[in-house]
């Protein structure tokens, strides 16, 4: 209506009807002049004024876009184009003390998943996961479960099957150009040696899961991590730094053209203090005491007195963490777990066993120095003390007056008891001053072994028995806790470690598994002895105590070790359990005698007395360590 009404003024504006406007006669020039002129003359310009007006924003935009902005959509279209293949690290190795390699990394290959590269079409996609799935023997529904799991858009490889077989990879890789969403990943899977028998100390390596990369964020869902032993507590050491190779990949993510390589740096090595020649040996005379006996579990530490490296750490049965670091079947992992054996349990560090008489060296030692008893005080070491209506007897009876070398080395009860609880004219070290000094020589509490699942055993004290048992202490209490039994218990980790204190004159070393790592420049970082405690009991307190262990070899529990060709102090152990008067068998040790290398500690679950059963295993792995192994048969 508004342009009708413009128009029409326009025209009478003019002075020209319409008649005049259609009249073909003559008209005067002004006439024609009127009629040669734009009736919208005003309008063309508004509409011209408003197309420039839209060109220029159009240009302006265009400016923004391709000069001020040109940098960054530039940078955004190659990293669409662009991307960074993961190049995986190879693990650094593990050595024994002698350069054995205990783990070394086997080639592998990996199905991963690129959701980005994935095909929009459902049909496609389908053709795809069916394809891919009958390649890798996997449920197609297992394979579309993970692609459907993921953000569409995202270029994070999703782990699709690990450590896949050369026939499998062969397969695929023949195939690869039908997949844009599936790639074959170059990798490595840890291969151990003699699994079962290391896999106490070395532990396993396997894929990340979401909950452990909730704590690691510089990891792929694709990469490996340490799940157990040293693998895992040495993960930032072993673990190396994954390199890139750069590439321009078209829309299905296909490589066109390479742009670049960064190349992986290896993992640092670790060399251990650990001998695998004694921990093969350790295990081997273990398994032959199984053979000619009904057990079936048992564990042996073997530490370095003069400055805490574990030699040996055995736990039987083991299991083989092959198993793990290639792909665990899910009826495998079963079976470990319900073995009632428990293969995975480190007894090792993870046991707790009442000590029996292993403990008393450390409760002599403990008397000695706080003055209970002198290394002249006799007690009469009949068959057993009665307390009122309480017997509490000997295991045999000795005979005549025990000193304390004496009690040592026939494992006197009544000895013990008498300077526990007191008795007659001795009077009593009492559990508190017991649990203090077997704190200090590291039982009770974990000791920091480098190694994950240490457990701290128990050295009982009054409000402990109050609060967990809900009755008072007893001097039945102070005596079963002399000999090692009542609520004692340790590791076997523990009773080697505090033997190695004894060894080595009072001091008391946190024991460790690694000795150095070396580095990729080939600088060494050391691991150093830690001194725990040291000078809480005299050397001439120790040196009583280690007299006594002596003769338990020269005229105690453990003669059978007389003829070996390198003096031995010790101390046999057999410790009750349960309510069916099972035993288990204990011996601790230390060789040579003058100048202690070695300390161990044997324990055979159930194993009956330990001069049976720990002895031996003890005589036979001293024979070859001190032996056999060094005339290198």
């Amino acid at each position: 209506m508004f342009f009708n009404k413009y128009f029409k003024n326009r025209r009478q504006g003019k002075g020209l009807e319409i008649e005049e406007m259609t009249n073909f006669g003559e008209n005067s020039p002004r006439e024609e002049m009127l009629i040669s002129e734009p009736l919208d003359n005003f309008g063309f310009r508004f509409f011209r004024f408003a197309a420039i007006l839209v060109f220029a924003a159009l240009a302006s935009r265009v400016f923004y876009l391709q000069v001020v902005k040109g940098d960054y959509y530039n940078r955004i279209a190659r990293e669409n184009r662009v991307r960074a293949i993961v190049i995986k690290a190879p693990r650094g190795i593990i050595y024994d003390r002698n350069g054995k390699e205990l783990v070394r990394n086997v080639p592998s290959f990996d199905v991963i998943f690129v959701p980005a590269d994935f095909p929009k079409d459902s049909l496609q996609k389908d053709k795809e996961i069916k394809a891919v799935a009958e390649i890798l023997k996997m449920n197609d529904q297992n394979v579309a479960a993970i692609t459907n799991s993921q953000d569409e858009d995202s270029l994070n490889p999703v782990l699709v099957k690990s450590n896949i077989s050369e026939e499998e990879a062969l397969v695929f890789s023949e195939k690869k150009s039908d997949f844009e969403g599936f790639q074959l990943e170059k990798t490595a899977v840890r291969q151990y040696e003699n699994g079962a028998v290391f896999s106490p100390v070395i532990g396993y390596t396997g894929k990340i899961n979401p909950g452990e990369l909730e704590s690691n964020s510089d990891y792929l869902l694709t990469d490996y991590i340490g799940k157990m032993g040293l693998e895992e507590s040495y993960e930032k050491y072993l673990r190396g730094i994954n390199g890139k190779q750069k590439v321009e990949v078209d829309s299905a993510g296909n490589i066109k053209k390479n742009l670049g390589t960064e190349n992986p740096i290896n993992g640092n090595d670790l060399y251990l203090g650990l001998d695998a020649g004694l921990q093969e040996k350790i295990e081997e005379s273990l398994q032959n005491m199984f053979s000619q006996t009904e057990t079936k579990t048992a564990a042996a530490v073997a530490v370095n007195p003069k400055n805490g490296e574990v030699l040996a750490l055995v736990s039987l049965p083991g299991f083989d963490n092959n198993l793990f670091s290639q792909g665990i079947k899910p009826e495998d992992y079963n079976m470990l777990l319900n073995d009632e054996e428990k293969p995975m349990f480190n007894r090792a560090i993870s046991g707790e066993y009442p000590p029996g008489s292993t403990l008393k060296p450390l409760v002599a030692a403990a008397a000695l120095q706080e003055k209970i008893i002198s290394s002249d005080t006799s007690i009469d070491c009949g068959g057993g003390i009665r307390i009122g209506s309480y017997n509490f007897p000997d295991w045999k009876t000795h005979g005549g007056s025990t000193d304390v070398r004496k009690a040592i080395a026939e494992s006197c009860d009544v000895f013990f008891y008498s300077i526990g609880g007191g008795w007659q004219n001795i009077p009593a070290l009492g559990i508190d001053r017991m649990k203090k000094y077997a704190n200090l020589f590291g039982l009770g509490k974990v000791l920091g072994i480098d190694i994950p699942g240490e457990s701290s055993g128990l050295m009982p004290d009054k409000s402990w028995k109050e609060n967990k048992i809900g009755e008072r202490w007893y001097l039945g209490d102070d005596y079963h806790s002399a000999i090692g039994q009542g609520f004692d218990t340790a590791t076997p980790l523990q009773l080697a470690n505090y033997i190695a204190a004894i060894a080595n004159g009072g001091t008391v070393y946190r024991p460790h598994l690694a000795s150095y790592v070396k580095k990729n420049d080939g600088t060494k970082e050391n691991i150093d002895p830690e001194a725990l405690n040291s000078k809480f009991i005299s050397a001439s307190n120790i040196s009583v105590v280690k007299e006594g262990m002596r003769q338990t070899i020269l005229s105690g529990t453990a003669q059978s070790l007389k003829e070996l060709p390198v003096e031995v102090a010790g101390k046999t152990g057999t410790a009750q359990f349960g309510s069916e008067n099972k035993t288990h068998g204990w011996f601790v040790s230390f060789a040579p005698y003058d100048d202690p290398e070695i300390a161990i500690a044997v324990l055979v679950e159930g194993g009956g007395e330990g001069h049976s059963t720990a002895v031996p295993v003890t005589k036979e792995v001293y024979d070859w360590y001190f032996g056999e192994r060094n005339s290198g048969e």
